[in-house]
C-alpha cells in the first residue's frame, strides 16, 4: 500500500498537527525512564521544521481514563523534547479550548507546541466527533507518526483526519510500514521468526499469518510450555494455557504440512518457585520436572536458536525467552539479542519487552529496525488493516 509521505505536502505558512507517540515510561518521581519514543519522532519533526512548518504535537501518556491527573502529564516529555530539539517547546495545560487555540494562532514558523495528554478527555478514546473537530481546528495539515496507536480508532488517530485535505504519514510510520511490510510480502530468505513472551493466545494470529512466509519459527518463553505440553512433555508447574493446547497441536501439524520448522527449546532452566533467588537447575525435554517451573531456556537451546539465526537472511523477534526481568533468568533473552546483533540478516525487533531487552543489552545500534509499534506491529503482521493508516489514504 502506498501512503502519502511528507514530501507530498505543501507546508508554506502551514500549521501541522502531528500525532506522535510520546507514551513513555515514567518513574515514581515523574522522570522519564526511556526517551526512545521521543527520539524516534525527531526525524519527522526536524524535517517539518526545516520546511518552516509550525508544529502542534499531540500524544497520550498512560491510561488516565478521561480524568486529568498530574501523574500522567506530558510536562516531563515537553522538557525532554525541548532539549532534544534544542528549541523552545510551548506546553499549555490543556489540549483543546480557547487558550490552546490562542497559543497556536500565535505560533511562528518552526515553533513547536506540545498539547497536554489527549486521554485527559474520555472523548479521545471514544472517538467523539466534537472532540475530533476541536483538535482539527488547530491546524491546516495532519501527519501521523504514532505507529503504536494506529490500531486504535481514536479521535486523534482517526476521527479528526477527515477534516484535512492534506494528510500524510511521518518518517517513523513510513519506516515501520516499510520494514514490517517487507516481512509479510517479500522477506529475504531464509526468514526466521522468533517469538517469546507468556501467552500463546497473544500470538496465535501472528504465527498463523507468518507461517505463510516464514521458513522457521522459534518459540521460547512461557508460550513454549503450552507447545511442549501439547506434545506430551512434563512441564512441572510451568505457565501454560490449558485452553490453547488444541491450537498448539493444530499449529504444529499445519507447520509440518507447510514445510515450516517450528523450533522449541530442548533444555530449560527450571526453579523451585517464581523468584530470582529460587533454587534452579537444568532439565531437558522428557525429564521429570516435579513441582518446579521453567523460567528460561538452557545452553543447548541457546546454541540451537543462535545457529538457526546465524543462517537467516531476515529475522523478526517479538517476546523474551524467559523471565528476563529477573537477572538470574535473563541469559536466554540476552543471548538471542546477541545472536541478532551478530547476524548479517535484516533484523526487526518488536514488542516492549524485546525492545527493553535489546536496549538493556546494548545491541540496539546493531538492529536493522526497532519497532515502536507494540500491539500495532502485531496486528499489522497478522494482516489486519490498521484504522489509523486506512484514513490517511
Amino acid at each position: 500500500m502506498k501512503y502519502p509521505t511528507l514530501d507530498t505536502l505543501d507546508l508554506k505558512d502551514k500549521t501541522v498537527f502531528v500525532r506522535v507517540d510520546f507514551n513513555v515510561s515514567l518513574d515514581d518521581d515523574g522522570a522519564i525512564r526511556d526517551d526512545a519514543r521521543i527520539k524516534a519522532a525527531l526525524p519527522t519533526l526536524n524535517t517539518l521544521r526545516a520546511k518552516g512548518a509550525k508544529l502542534v504535537l499531540a500524544s497520550h501518556l498512560g491510561r488516565p481514563k478521561g480524568i486529568p491527573d498530574k501523574k500522567y502529564s506530558l510536562l516531563p516529555v515537553a522538557k525532554r523534547l525541548a532539549e532534544l530539539l534544542e528549541a523552545k517547546v510551548i506546553f499549555p495545560e490543556d489540549c483543546v479550548g480557547m487558550g490552546v487555540k490562542k497559543l497556536v494562532s500565535e505560533l511562528r514558523d518552526k515553533e513547536v507546541i506540545l498539547l497536554e495528554n489527549l486521554r485527559f478527555y474520555k472523548e479521545e478514546t471514544e472517538n467523539s466527533p466534537g472532540f475530533a473537530e476541536s483538535l482539527a481546528q488547530l491546524a491546516d495539515v495532519y501527519v501521523t507518526d504514532a505507529f503504536g496507536t494506529l490500531h486504535r480508532a481514536h479521535a486523534s488517530t482517526v476521527g479528526m483526519v477527515s477534516h484535512f485535505e492534506q494528510r500524510s504519514i511521518g518518517q517513523l510510520v513510513e519506516k515501520e510500514v516499510g520494514c514490517l511490510g517487507k516481512l509479510i510480502v517479500e522477506p529475504d530468505r531464509p526468514f526466521v521468526v522468533a517469538l517469546g513472551g507468556a501467552k500463546v493466545s497473544d500470538k496465535i494470529a501472528v504465527i498463523e499469518n507468518l507461517m505463510k512466509v516464514a521458513n522457521k519459527i522459534i518459540i521460547g518463553g512461557g508460550m513454549a510450555y503450552t507447545f511442549l505440553k501439547a506434545q506430551g512433555y512434563d512441564i512441572g508447574k510451568s505457565l501454560f494455557e490449558e485452553q490453547r493446547l488444541g491450537h498448539a497441536r493444530k499449529m504444529l501439524n499445519r507447520a509440518e504440512t507447510k514445510g515450516v520448522d517450528i523450533i522449541l527449546p530442548v533444555d530449560h532452566i527450571i526453579a523451585s518457585k517464581f523468584d530470582n533467588d529460587a533454587e534452579s537447575k537444568v532439565v531437558k525435554n522428557g525429564d521429570d520436572w516435579g513441582d518446579w517451573m521453567g523460567l528460561d531456556i538452557g545452553e543447548e537451546s541457546i546454541r540451537l536458536f543462535s545457529e538457526v539465526i546465524s543462517q537467516a537472511k531476515t529475522v523478526f523477534w517479538n517476546g523474551p525467552m524467559g523471565v528476563f526481568e529477573m537477572p538470574n533468568f535473563q541469559k536466554g533473552t540476552n543471548a538471542l539479542a546477541k545472536s541478532l546483533a551478530e547476524s548479517n540478516a535484516m533484523t526487526v525487533v518488536g514488542g516492549g519487552d524485546s525492545l527493553a531487552a535489546v536496549n538493556k543489552s546494548g545491541y540496539e545500534e546493531k538492529m536493522t529496525h526497532m519497532s515502536t509499534g507494540g500491539g500495532a506491529s502485531l496486528e499489522f503482521l497478522e494482516g489486519k488493516e490498521l484504522p489509523g493508516l486506512k484514513v490517511i489514504l
